[in-house]
């Protein structure tokens, strides 16, 4: 069964066309002018085709005929074609330089591109030069967002004596580092029990209570 899928872009419509008509349209190399009055030639023959429509024909020859490798064929002495490859008389004066005006303009706006691509690719290239070149500037270090501990100031105390320990008293706990405030709460021999003064309480010796 033949395949009817309809032609998706004007690439594949060249393609096509040049398939059906070898001796009119090529793929490749310098293309021959072509005959005027080709579009309707070309919407005749392809009338019952599926896969093509007359927009397509007509946007694909646009295509087809803008293209350098066309443009560089339409010269003095050169002659038409129609779809079978006949000769349909040989190109007017005006026409070449309309091709050759027309494929001039096209190669200088594509130099034109190509420039200011270069160019721009120059300036970034130049960018990251620079900064890489450039010494980045030594980090500060981050300020110490909390204060330093200050030191509780040393209070001379001595051990208790054993008639001092009572309850009820007001006394110092060593707890190594420092002294803690703390009152007596209960006695157990040598144990005693304290109550600090954020209301905890805790079981020490009586070798580390202080007054």
């Amino acid at each position: 069964m033949e395949n009817t899928e309809k032609l998706k872009n004007s690439k594949e419509v060249i393609a096509y066309i040049a398939e059906r008509f070898p001796l009119c349209f090529t793929l490749e190399g310098e293309a021959k002018p072509l005959k005027i009055g080709i579009f309707q030639d070309l919407a005749e023959r392809l009338n019952e085709d599926p896969k093509v429509s007359k927009t397509q024909l007509r946007a694909a020859l646009r295509q087809y005929t803008s293209s350098w490798r066309y443009l560089h064929g339409v010269k003095l002495g050169a002659t038409r074609v129609d779809l079978d490859g006949n000769a349909c008389g040989e190109l007017e004066a005006e026409h070449v330089e309309h091709a050759q005006t027309t494929l001039a303009e096209s190669k200088a706006r594509v130099q034109a591109r190509r420039k200011e691509q270069a160019d721009k690719n120059r300036e970034e290239r130049a960018a990251k030069a620079k900064a890489k070149a450039t010494p980045k500037a030594p980090r500060k270090p981050k300020a110490e967002s909390k204060k330093p501990a200050q030191k509780a100031p040393v209070v001379e105390t001595r051990e208790l004596k054993s008639d001092e320990i009572l309850i009820g008293k007001d006394i110092n706990v060593n707890m190594g580092q420092g002294n803690m405030a703390a009152t007596i709460v209960e006695i157990n021999k040598d144990d005693v029990r304290v109550r600090l003064a954020n209301g905890l309480q805790m079981v020490v010796k009586a070798e580390h209570l202080r007054v």
